[in-house]
């Protein structure tokens, strides 16, 4: 009965018959990591939407990242940081633009360890930040791609 009613008001499923979901696999070329953030984005990318062949469209991604203090002692010792990402994209075939968008998300990480824990809970922040702005970046594309020219 639900599929029934999501089915009369227009509602078409991502992956499902008719969707938008697979319309994109493959078929990106991103650009080429210049940093720690941007290749652990371009990853995750390509993990989830295929590493392109001959790819008719190119993403380019702009990351910035933020860092600030959460959780202070009585000492005034920093002991949680708390990340934000943005991620400002835009999608061309050649020199057309087709789609734009930003995106931001944020993460957090302890500083209550060892040096060398500290330091591997701030990189799996920051790589866990740029799993999330990946994941929105490629929802964004995936329910934009019917508005894109055949």
């Amino acid at each position: 009965m639900a599929s029934l009613s999501l089915t009369a008001c227009g509602f078409t499923p991502v992956y499902g018959p008719q969707g938008t979901g697979d319309r994109l696999q493959g078929k990106i070329t991103l650009q080429a990591p210049e940093t720690r953030n941007s290749y652990q984005f371009n990853r995750h990318f390509e993990t989830r939407m295929g590493r392109p062949a001959n790819a008719p469209y190119v993403l380019k991604v702009k990351l910035s990242t933020e860092e600030l203090d959460q959780g202070a002692t009585s000492t005034g010792n920093t002991t949680r940081f708390k990340v934000t990402g943005h991620a400002n994209y835009v999608l061309s075939e050649g020199k057309t633009q087709l789609l734009s968008g930003s995106t931001s998300a944020f993460t957090g990480y302890s500083n209550t360890g060892s040096t060398v824990a500290t330091m591997a809970s701030e990189n799996d922040a920051y790589e866990r930040l740029m799993v999330i702005l990946a994941d929105q970046v490629i929802d964004d594309l995936i329910l934009s791609a019917g508005n894109l020219p055949e």
